[in-house]
């Protein structure tokens, strides 16, 4: 046990001191920041530069006046109505008196109108709550002239009461989409990026010779599980800081509507958490010994991103078949088949588990043929690792590996 801690402690030491970490880190805390302070930002820019100045210029009359009303409206617009030639409006777009202008004209009892810019960019795009309100103002003014009654007007208008009913019996709590998507996608992200640097530890540590006085000094079972275990503590502790950043970011520039419209959390119990530690824990252990034994193959550091592309690949295909199995439709069978697939299970289940899609004995056989799993890996990976890791030559290839342990047992 000991050395377990020796192991673990080493570790974590040589990985918070990597400037790859370190860098990664700040850049990724920066980027959280950022994404949740840009709103306010863009805000107050907008309301720094004020209003966006438009004119209209209805020369023919079309709408007889009554554009008054846009300017009673509640649009973030600085409206001028005048009469004004095209000519005129483009020096005044040109002199920054404006910004955009709609030019109103009718022909052949069709109304044309032309929206004006300096350049066509995606902030010049037509303003559809302005161009919408135009035309409610035109189609009341026609109604006027028909001589419609409101009353009239009222039963020629669709007034359609919906609702949605579904034929499942379950309560499915679908209200926690955007929490569910993202602890999906949190979890593999996490997951996948963590494992992958036990592989980088042990080819790094084994072309420095390190790892010979690792091995004379303790079993290879220690090392593999103290490495695994000391990088998945990083990782996790990363995940925290990660998670803490964007709760403080988000109370801090965003406003309590927008976060109760967005995160329900009223399913995010301490239960509910425990199991998706359960299930991190997991599947980081699986795939960070699946990538230990790709890593005690190769000989030179160069070689790891060749020799992890099947672990990379596996990682992948559970990935896409629990994200977007929950994304499209968390009632099918696929996405039940993804949440006991060991691969995927621990993408994914966290997510069925939030929106009541999954039993106890679900959840229970999930996490049995996860532990089962890691078992099996475990074992392979350490006895290839045994075999594997002081092998300085080209590089053994796992079916070689395999056949030394098979050797060295009989």
């Amino acid at each position: 046990m000991k050395n377990l801690f020796t192991v673990m402690k080493f570790t974590m030491r040589e990985m918070v001191r990597k400037k790859s970490f370190i860098i990664s880190t700040i850049i990724i805390i920066a980027l959280i920041i950022g994404g949740f302070s840009l709103p306010k930002i863009l805000s107050a820019i907008n309301e720094e530069k004020g209003n966006k100045k438009i004119l209209i210029s209805d020369e023919s009359n079309v709408f007889e006046g009554t554009l008054e009303s846009l300017k009673t409206m509640d649009l973030p617009y600085d409206i001028t109505i005048n009469k004004t030639s095209y000519d005129d409006i483009k020096n005044k777009i040109e002199n920054k008196e404006i910004e955009t202008a709609f030019i109103i004209e009718k022909e052949n009892e069709q109304v044309k109108i032309k929206y004006v810019v300096e350049n066509i960019r995606w902030e010049n795009e037509v303003p559809q709550d302005l161009f919408g309100a135009m035309s409610s103002i035109y189609s009341n003014l026609q109604i006027s002239k028909l001589g419609i009654t409101p009353e009239q007007l009222q039963m020629i208008t669709p007034n359609f009461e919906t609702s949605v009913e579904q034929t499942q019996k379950d309560e499915v709590e679908f209200q926690n989409v955007f929490v569910m998507m993202a602890v999906s996608f949190s979890l593999s992200m996490a997951i996948i990026l963590f494992t992958v640097q036990v592989a980088q530890s042990i080819t790094t540590e084994k072309t420095s010779k390190i790892m010979e006085t690792l091995v004379t000094s303790t079993s290879p079972r220690t090392i593999v599980l103290g490495k695994t275990i000391g990088i998945g503590l990083i990782g996790l502790m990363q995940v925290i800081l990660f998670i803490t950043t964007a709760i403080i970011c988000a109370n801090v520039f965003l406003d309590s509507e927008l976060i109760n419209m967005l995160l329900n959390v009223s399913n995010i119990t301490p239960g509910f958490i425990i199991i998706t530690l359960v299930y991190f824990v997991l599947g980081y252990f699986a795939y960070a010994l699946l990538y230990a034994l790709t890593g005690s193959l190769v000989t030179k550091p160069e070689d790891i991103q060749s020799a992890n592309t099947p672990v990379s690949m596996i990682a992948m295909i559970g990935f896409y078949l629990g994200y977007f199995s929950i994304s499209i439709d968390p009632t099918s069978s696929v996405a039940a088949f993804a949440g006991m697939f060991p691969i995927s299970s621990a993408f994914c289940m966290p997510a069925r588990i939030m929106m009541g899609l999954a039993t106890p004995q679900d959840i229970a056989i999930s996490i049995v043929l996860l532990i089962v799993m890691v078992a099996i890996i475990a074992k392979i990976a350490i006895s290839v690792y045994s075999n594997a890791i002081l092998n300085y030559g080209s590089k053994m290839s796992l079916k070689d590996a395999l056949r030394l342990c098979k050797e060295k047992k009989k």
